[in-house]
């Protein structure tokens, strides 16, 4: 049970501290959906949607209402889409017809994305994970509410490298599709290594084949809060420092856990898992980057900030784990660029570089994220990242992505504007020197030793 003081202290960092739900994600199982006809495909994925969904932004709601609790979005992720397609899409053409069925059951709905418009190849590539990759740039340029996601290497497997190298030409490709507003399709397409099947976020939602036909899903956020309960204690020890995170951290989670709770009854539907992801937006106090310059450090970027990162992130595990039974997803803290103002501050002061976060990448829940460079970036340096970032996950056991944007017409010095949640960027600098030759070569890089655990 919460009990009074906790109804203050909530109240206190909704109202002052930016506390809010950032996600009630519902997870609905498409299996049950595939045929070898494409229009029933559609005409069951379009029922099944909104049937189940029909009243979760109405709970939604209803819960922010009766709470007080700010609750930013509802979602729905789904069956990685190339299962779901691979009896009756032919083209990628036939991918595309069930991105706008999806689309257009989401905005039935209601709801502020849809993911799932993904594939698993970690391994290899069926014809069917290829087809659906091929459509993506088509796709995300003929859509409003749908994120894709492609999971290409992972600790048990390795990296599949054929797909590495097909993302680059994918991201590219997408860029050029939706060039007319910035490239953003690619801010709804990300490449993951060791992928949660569980995860309320985007745009790297799907739900996994472990999981059960339906499910709800919370995403609490409150990088505010941290930052305030640092700023009590300006000239702590790490003692003080971690005690002190890890108790707000228990304090957020228990307001997920009560959202997650209720939405789960009202609508029926078992709980999943509470992922406590301090995910920060553009509004000024809701920053993770001033989180680590509470910690310490003057700017992200600075010397001492993976260390800083470390710490964080491990204490926002710990006091989650306590406060709820079920925290999965990714669990921890975000650090996309155009998110995050205090992160776009230390880009545009050079403290903050491509390489130095891919560092902090090492100790972060994901990864390379929501990170604008020039248009002109080769497909070849592209997939370089890419395969940085999986190896890296990989190695680490750890999740991690890439949500790169090239933003066609764009060179460093210039900036762009997404809007709402995504915010603004710089356009950051890439390494020029070529990669071609070792994302060309093909084949799988095999998983490490540490994988065989049987």
């Amino acid at each position: 049970m919460i009990n009074l003081q906790e109804v203050i202290e909530t109240n206190k960092m909704i109202e002052q501290e930016n506390l809010d739900v950032r996600t009630i994600t519902m997870g609905i199982s498409l299996l049950d959906c595939a045929d070898n006809d494409l229009t029933v495909t559609c005409e069951k994925i379009y029922k099944k949607i909104t049937t189940l969904a029909c009243d979760l932004v109405k709970t939604g709601e209803d819960i922010s209402k009766e709470f007080g609790i700010p609750i930013v979005n509802k979602r729905i992720s789904v069956t990685p889409i190339s299962l779901v397609g691979s009896a009756c899409c032919r083209t990628p053409g036939d991918y595309v017809q069930i991105a706008k069925t999806l689309d257009k059951a989401a905005k039935e709905v209601g709801v502020n994305f849809l993911g799932g418009y993904s594939a698993i190849v970690s391994k290899g590539m069926t014809k069917s994970d290829e087809l659906l990759i091929r459509s993506i740039p088509m796709a995300l340029a003929c859509t409003t509410y749908i994120c894709s996601s492609i999971n290409v290497g992972s600790t048990k497997t390795g990296i599949n490298m054929d797909a590495v190298r097909l993302m680059g030409d994918i991201i590219k490709q997408t860029a050029e599709a939706t060039k007319e507003v910035d490239s953003l399709g690619c801010a709804k397409l990300v490449v993951l290594c060791n992928a949660p099947d569980d995860n309320p976020f985007m745009a790297g939602a799907f739900h996994g084949v472990s999981e059960a036909d339906a499910i709800i899903n919370v995403g609490v956020s409150g990088p505010g809060v941290v930052k305030y309960a640092l700023e009590q204690i300006p000239d702590a020890n790490f003692e003080l420092l971690c005690e002190t995170i890890k108790r707000t951290a228990f304090k957020i989670t228990r307001v997920g856990q009560l959202v997650a709770q209720e939405a789960s009854r009202r609508l029926g539907i078992p709980f999943g898992i509470i992922d406590l992801s301090l995910a920060p937006t553009p509004a000024v106090g809701d920053s993770v980057a001033d989180i680590l310059k509470c910690i310490g450090v003057e700017h992200p970027g600075a010397p001492g900030t993976t260390a800083a990162l470390a710490l964080l992130n491990d204490q926002v595990k710990k006091g989650g784990v306590m406060a709820s039974s079920y925290v999965g997803g990714l669990s921890g803290a975000f650090i996309p660029v155009s998110e995050d103002q205090g992160m776009i501050d230390a880009v545009e002061v050079g403290a903050l570089t491509l390489e130095k976060l891919e560092a902090m990448t090492c100790v972060c829940s994901v990864g390379l994220d929501m990170i604008a460079i020039p248009g002109d970036t080769p497909a070849t340096t592209i997939a370089g990242i890419i395969a940085d970032e999986s190896a890296i996950g990989v190695v680490n056991q750890k999740t991690t992505a890439v949500r790169i944007i090239p933003v066609i017409g764009k060179t460093v010095g210039d900036t762009v504007e997404f809007g709402g949640l995504l915010g603004y960027a710089p356009i950051m600098p890439v390494n020029t020197f070529s990669s071609q030759r070792f994302v060309d070569r093909g084949g799988r890089i095999p998983a490490p030793i540490h994988s065989f655990k049987n």
